[in-house]
């Protein structure tokens, strides 16, 4: 059991926070599933950052480069700034946060709003770095069963 506090900034142990995410229990919001991805950045889980991001993307993912950012940055801290659910099936949201880090390169933020969606279940990141190569008629790849203009496009975008 770890008494290490969670580096998301909840200021909660990390076993009673981001921990048991990372060991397999469903994240029950956007914003949850957020904090435990910077979590897994601060402690190299890369393999959990990959599982939540949409299926459809895990493939295009540049695993090396997320292992080596993880590992050479000195993590600083999470602020969420907002987050904001929208309603439907599925279930669509946005987090804007800024995460800080060091590196050889000096001292980072980063501000970003990212878009999550709930397919089956679970909650995945939306990765705007991995682009899909489909039209706004093809199925969604959020496995929704709508046509990809009526379900996700507009989140690709943000």
């Amino acid at each position: 059991m770890s008494t290490s506090i969670c580096p998301c900034g909840s200021g909660n142990l990390l076993d009673a926070c981001c921990g048991h995410y990372h060991a397999g229990t469903v994240a029950p919001s956007a914003e949850t599933l957020m904090r435990s991805r910077y979590s897994a950045y601060v402690l190299g889980q890369v393999d959990y950052l990959v599982a939540t991001t949409l299926p459809v993307q895990q493939a295009g993912l540049d695993c090396e480069s997320m292992k080596s950012w993880s590992a050479q940055s000195t993590w600083l801290g999470l602020e969420v700034e907002h987050s904001e659910v929208f309603g439907g099936q599925p279930e669509h949201a946005f987090v804007t946060f800024t995460a800080r880090w060091h590196d050889a390169n000096g001292e980072h933020s980063h501000r970003e709003k990212s878009s999550f969606v709930q397919s089956a279940g679970r909650w995945y990141f939306i990765d705007p770095t991995v682009p899909l190569k489909m039209g706004r008629n093809d199925p969604c790849p959020c496995a929704s069963g709508f046509k990809f203009k009526k379900c996700c496009a507009g989140y690709f975008a943000q």
